[in-house]
């Protein structure tokens, strides 16, 4: 499978993209802090559902989509951190992004799950 064919991959990449646009409204001093850490989770979202495909089982491939779980996890709190410090308004459109994303990782892991146990 084509891990660029998987809607979830092309979802979690539409996120990456807006969560570069947002964190360039961080001040100059959280450019190796929050933003980084940020910019970071949000990218392994997309890579580690690729990295996983590329996998030789599927068993390690749910494990690669459980990473990128965590990762979405991760995210989450990165930016509600940024909420709270007052860095960011308005996150819920993201906050959307990151529950679809979610959901949808879940979905592939459930149904990875049901294949492997075929």
């Amino acid at each position: 499978m084509d891990y660029k064919e998987l809607l979830v991959w092309q979802k979690s990449m539409n996120l990456v993209t807006d969560i570069y646009r947002l964190v360039k409204s961080l001040p100059q001093e959280e450019l190796y802090a929050l933003s980084d850490q940020i910019k970071r989770c949000a990218v392994s979202i997309p890579s580690n559902i690729a990295e996983g495909s590329g996998r030789n089982t599927t068993k390690e491939f749910i494990q690669f989509l459980y990473i990128s779980l965590g990762s979405a996890s991760e995210l989450e709190t990165q930016l509600i951190i940024g909420q709270n410090i007052g860095f960011f308004n308005h996150l819920d459109i993201y906050f959307k992004e990151i529950n679809e994303v979610r959901k949808m990782l879940n979905g592939l892991i459930n149904s990875l799950k049901k294949k492997e146990k075929r």
